[in-house]
């Protein structure tokens, strides 16, 4: 039987995936939070401001982990990492599930059904990437 191990990107690639990850955080900070914010999405309510630290949190947590693969670009830590913000955006998924801030009433087509069935998609996937990143930190 033979074995195969996954290799790593070279340290430049996962360098620049990481300084990618923080300029699509800050960016979905400042679009979600300063301009134009999430009050211009038509289809989002006043109930957002109840997920809405929970999304920023998701986003700052991805922006933190990256940063600190930039200083130390250990596999113990990005997997842990990725435990540490997929549980936190799991938990905002399962929120916005909850409180479902989303109103389609003034369109054409009723997105509610189909939301609902991406969010489930979504929480199911992090649970998964969950198991997935446990086992790559026990390994």
């Amino acid at each position: 039987m033979t074995t195969t191990t996954a290799r790593r990107p070279s340290a430049a690639t996962r360098r620049l995936g990481y300084g990618f990850g923080i300029v699509a955080g800050m960016v979905g900070l400042v679009l979600v939070n300063v301009w134009p914010g999430w009050e211009s999405v038509p289809f989002l309510t006043a109930d957002t401001t109840e997920v809405l630290w929970l999304v920023n949190a998701s986003l700052v947590a991805g922006v933190l982990a990256n940063l600190a693969y930039l200083v130390f670009d250990a596999s113990w830590l990005v997997a842990l990492g990725g435990l540490v913000t997929t549980g936190i955006g799991l938990a905002a998924l399962i929120r916005i599930f909850q409180v479902f801030p989303v109103d389609f009433s003034d369109w054409d087509f009723d997105g509610t059904a189909l939301v609902r069935i991406l969010l489930i998609v979504a929480i199911v996937g992090s649970v998964i990437g969950l198991v997935v990143q446990l086992v790559a930190l026990v390994r």
